[in-house]
């Protein structure tokens, strides 16, 4: 039951967390309308919450989004607490998720070698 709480939570906060974004209630000027949350990790205790930001934009972009969306933690954490109707609302980090990237370039490496 506690693995299903917990992703159930990571769920609600991927998907408030991408209307956010999408819906530019996030005002700040840093923050690039390409980003998107690519995964929640939440802590055990549900104190802590880690989320992924990706993007198809450069990583200089992507870094001054995520810096972006850090400075905003504590609204995005006030919107998150009346949305979750949780007893706590995780402490949000958040962290560049070059994943997509990175396997674009191992396809293409793979591509080059069948060619």
């Amino acid at each position: 039951m506690s693995e299903y709480n917990t992703k159930r939570v990571e769920s609600r906060i991927q998907e408030a967390i991408s209307m956010m974004i999408v819906t530019k209630e996030i005002k700040n000027h840093l923050l690039s309308p390409f980003v998107s949350v690519s995964a929640v990790t939440v802590s055990k205790d549900k104190a802590y919450a880690t989320v992924w930001i990706s993007s198809f934009v450069d990583d200089n972009k992507l870094e001054q989004s995520v810096t972006a969306l850090q400075s905003a933690a504590g609204f995005i954490q006030q919107r998150l607490g009346t949305l979750l109707k949780t007893r706590n609302t995780p402490r949000l980090t958040f962290k560049a998720d070059t994943s997509i990237r990175e396997a674009e370039a191992i396809n293409k490496i793979i591509d080059d070698l069948n060619t």
